[in-house]
């Protein structure tokens, strides 16, 4: 016999589709702010999309402090793991410096220029194609940064029609999803199972990784057909020439170790932490090769992902029911449709907790939890950090989320045709 609903278990739900609603509407709260200056700070506050799963995660802790008492808040709080946020937080600060950036652009642009096409078509191809790849070896989080902020300066900075933009950024929200699975620690859907159901790196490969690298590849070649003659419009290719020094060798290898052993030790909060203040002192040191660190931008997201942690925490005794419902043959589907209202590797990380389950049932889970994690940007955990990235290069610096959900589905209904047939 099932157990009865607690009032806070449904007060989580709730706040849980209101959080949900909220970030739909996260434009209105923008557009507000205008048209009311004088609580113009409140409105841009509920505006900020990185806030609202943070907020709402407040309120249900207040609504649990006040059925159940402070201790039993507080015990709920510190119950929850905040690895992957604060993961999140350190490879976005590491992956965005200007050592590793400079390398990325430099390996596009050598690449850019051997590929057939005129004007921007090489770069967006390669930042479509070749950086969610790269992603299976860096992570997502940081092949998601690493691609926004290349797109952001390539691309986006310049006049482009809203088609372009919102069809780009589902693009790169699937592929980026997707382009993970190669490995058994790029993709946080694939982290929350992977030691449970014992998927090793050869696994991943053999299972996942010809078909996703085939999908990554086939969005990004008919993304680059589709938008052809206004990207060959954008000569300027080229990055502006760079009147500061050469960023050395020796300083670069030192960013890509740090961000190898960042990846190295993601399962473990207080190493990569310690880590991530090494490396604050280093770039301090070496400041003449730095760029500003995204430091406020890293932490929106880790609130976002913090928050998503809380009130998803709280959604096991509908979520599991409905896993538990659905045959092999129709998982997949499900966990794609799931996946658009909550967090990927939440969803597998629920799944992980079912006994029982058959191979052909796990592999159906975690394959419709990534070719749904371009659907709106709560589905997958990198998706806040190109967000914020990129959320100001958009009419009104805002982004739509039905516009983001129409430039998703046609590379989600070709992730899904790849991952599934």
């Amino acid at each position: 016999m099932a157990s009865p609903v607690s009032a806070v278990d449904l007060a989580a739900a709730i706040l849980f589709g209101v959080a949900i609603a909220h970030t739909f509407a996260c434009g209105i709260f923008t557009r507000l702010a205008t048209r009311h200056p004088r609580h113009a700070g409140a409105l841009h506050l509920l505006g900020e999309v990185e806030v609202v799963f943070g907020f709402w995660a407040l309120v249900l802790v207040l609504v649990i402090a006040g059925l159940e008492g402070r201790a039993q808040a507080v015990a709920y709080v510190e119950g929850q793991r905040y690895t992957e946020p604060l993961f999140v937080f350190v490879v976005m600060v590491i992956a965005a410096t200007r050592p590793i950036l400079g390398l990325v652009r430099g390996l596009v642009d050598t690449l850019a220029r051997r590929l057939p096409g005129r004007g921007a078509t090489g770069v967006y191809f390669l930042a479509l194609g070749l950086l969610p790849l790269l992603g299976s070896l860096i992570t997502e989080v940081a092949a998601m940064t690493v691609a926004a902020l290349l797109l952001r300066e390539r691309l986006f900075s310049r006049a482009l029609s809203p088609r372009l933009r919102y069809g780009t950024l589902g693009v790169l929200f699937v592929n980026i999803s997707i382009g993970g699975l190669l490995t058994n620690f790029a993709a946080p859907p694939v982290l929350m199972v992977a030691g449970a159901w014992g998927w090793d790196n050869a696994f991943m490969l053999s299972a996942f990784g010809g078909r996703a690298a085939a999908a990554v590849l086939v969005n990004a070649l008919l993304a680059t057909l589709c938008f052809r003659r206004e990207l060959a419009a954008l000569v300027a290719v080229e990055a502006a020439p760079d009147s500061r020094p050469a960023v050395p060798v020796t300083v670069t290898l030192v960013h890509l170790v740090f961000l190898a052993a960042v990846v190295v030790f993601s399962h473990h909060a207080v190493v990569f932490c310690g880590l991530l203040l090494f490396f604050l002192g280093y770039a301090e040191a070496y400041e003449r090769h730095q760029d500003r660190l995204i430091l406020r931008e890293g932490l929106l997201v880790a609130f976002f992902l913090a928050g998503l942690v809380v009130l998803g925490g709280m959604q096991r005794w509908w979520l599991q029911p409905v896993l538990q419902g659905l045959h092999e043959t129709t998982v997949f589907y499900g966990a794609v449709l799931l996946t658009a209202v909550t967090d990927n590797a939440a969803l597998t990380y629920l799944g992980s907790l079912v006994e029982g389950l058959s191979p052909g049932f796990r592999q159906a889970l975690v394959a419709g939890a990534v070719a749904g994690g371009g659907l709106t940007v709560i589905a997958n955990a990198p998706n806040p950090a190109a967000f914020a990235i990129l959320r100001d290069q958009f009419p009104g610096h805002a982004i739509r989320p039905l516009g983001l959900l129409a430039g998703a589905l046609p590379p989600t209904l070709i992730a899904a045709l790849a991952l599934r047939l």
